[in-house]
């Protein structure tokens, strides 16, 4: 995205090294375990693996409980790992347990390292562009804490020529609508200074006209904006794209014929985001309802068809613009590499025990609790004519059963040339690839 990854005879050398250095590491990690046979090497594992699930285990119990369930898990989530370390430092093993956590932990970031080095993707192509004439950003003062205010946001756009509209916190207003306004008076970009919501209703009103769509980052979290590689900590240089901008074509999600930017979930998420009481206590909102949305009355099912895969009675279910790199998306954690490939991004959760929570915390993405895939098409269905669904976290009421799609190439992007954010984030640990990157050809599938 705006630079090209690293590949072919240039990236081969630095990559067969690190993918040397993280085999080398790993067969550190099986020596220093080997030559502490009789030093407690397999009490280090075995200890450090029972804590990692008695600790799931008391996660669980947190979450899907109340009472003193919910005291118990604590509890248990707290002294596991407290107790590891107490057993290590007691029995004298803390320098064994060091010595194997630093080998793997190098292990894994070689690893992760030579496969980023070493993959072929396609970087996102960005095309020259024209500086728009007539731009009008729409603005929420309130967004993101005042980001609007607090950089100067409005000054600095009609300084480049733009004309802004300012939405009103008193008085909610149809942004699509004033959006439509704009073009009717001859706007010839759109854009945004809000939140990822805002963003894709404005971006809908922008691909339906085919005119360019600016991101200006002052939402709260800027997902959107983080995959595009914009500047986060500060959203007047997004402003850099009506002088210097460059144009990238990517991908905007359907859902129900509404447009989305980065994700659309369903179960124990929608179902949260909407409490009224959630925008000011997430946290709280979220423990107080877990319980019942898991294991209670209020749990709901999902039947989904993501292409021709079935996933039955999930409890959550997270479908993006794109695929993301990791599962880490659950937690607000994971990153889009690209946004032009055409593919659904489609993560599904389905955890009813505390013994399948902790199988998740042992193997994550291979734990059968999770399924990550990607799709065409994805359709979701309940048992209830309507559901919960969060769109870049808005929260909507749907009829069933809800179609997810992906319009290819509908949205055109303008970006500052210079983009600080854009990485190339590193893919999933494949010790197969690793093998073959470290001692047979540089080219690894698959990326």
């Amino acid at each position: 995205m705006g630079r090209t990854c690293e590949t072919g005879p240039g990236a081969g050398g630095p990559a067969r090294l690190l993918a040397r250095l993280a085999v080398l590491a790993a067969v550190g990690s099986l020596a220093v375990l080997v030559l502490a046979l009789d030093e407690g090497g397999p009490v280090v594992v075995g200890a450090g693996l029972l804590g990692l699930v008695v600790c799931a285990v008391g996660v669980w119990w947190f979450v899907a409980h109340h009472g003193p369930a919910r005291l118990l898990g604590a509890l248990l989530a707290v002294a596991a790992p407290a107790a590891v370390l107490v057993l290590f430092t007691y029995d004298g093993l803390w320098l064994t347990a060091l010595v194997l956590l630093l080998c793997w932990g190098a292990a894994l970031a070689c690893a992760r390292e030579a496969l980023r080095r070493s993959r072929r993707e396609r970087p996102m192509r960005a095309a020259a562009a024209s500086r728009p004439e007539r731009p009008v950003l729409i603005m929420n003062p309130k967004s993101g804490g005042g980001k609007v205010g607090r950089f100067a946001l409005v000054e600095r756009a009609e300084e480049l020529g733009a004309r802004v509209i300012l939405l009103d916190p008193s008085a909610p207003a149809d942004v699509a609508e004033l959006a439509r306004g704009a073009v009717a008076d001859g706007a010839d970009l759109l854009g945004v200074a809000g939140g990822d919501g805002t963003q894709a209703l404005v971006a809908a009103v922008a691909a339906e006209h085919d005119l360019p769509f600016l991101v200006v980052c002052a939402g709260t979290r800027n997902h959107f904006a983080m995959d595009l590689g914009l500047d986060r900590s500060d959203p007047s240089r997004c402003l850099d794209a009506l002088t210097d901008g460059e144009e990238l074509r990517i991908d905007l999600g359907d859902v129900a014929g509404r447009a989305f930017v980065n994700t659309v979930s369903f179960g124990v998420y929608a179902d949260v985001v909407q409490r009224p009481e959630y925008r000011d206590d997430k946290a709280g909102t979220a423990l107080a309802l877990m319980p019942d949305l898991l294991l209670g009355e209020g749990v709901r099912r999902l039947e989904t068809r993501a292409g021709g895969i079935e996933l039955s009675s999930q409890q959550a279910l997270l479908v993006s613009n794109n695929p993301y790199v990791s599962p880490d998306a659950l937690g607000g954690g994971g990153r889009r590499p690209r946004l032009d490939g055409g593919e659904l991004g489609v993560i599904g959760i389905r955890v009813e025990d505390a013994a399948q929570a902790a199988d998740l915390a042992v193997r994550g993405s291979r734990s059968a609790g999770l399924t990550v895939i990607t799709a065409q098409r994805v359709e979701v269905a309940a048992e209830t004519d309507e559901i919960p669904v969060a769109v870049d976290g808005e929260a909507l009421r749907l009829p069933t059963p809800v179609v997810c799609t992906l319009r290819r190439g509908a949205l055109r992007v303008l970006v500052p040339r210079d983009r600080p954010g854009v990485v190339v984030p590193p893919p999933p640990v494949n010790w197969r690839r690793i093998l073959d990157l470290a001692f047979g050809r540089t080219d690894v599938p698959g990326h």
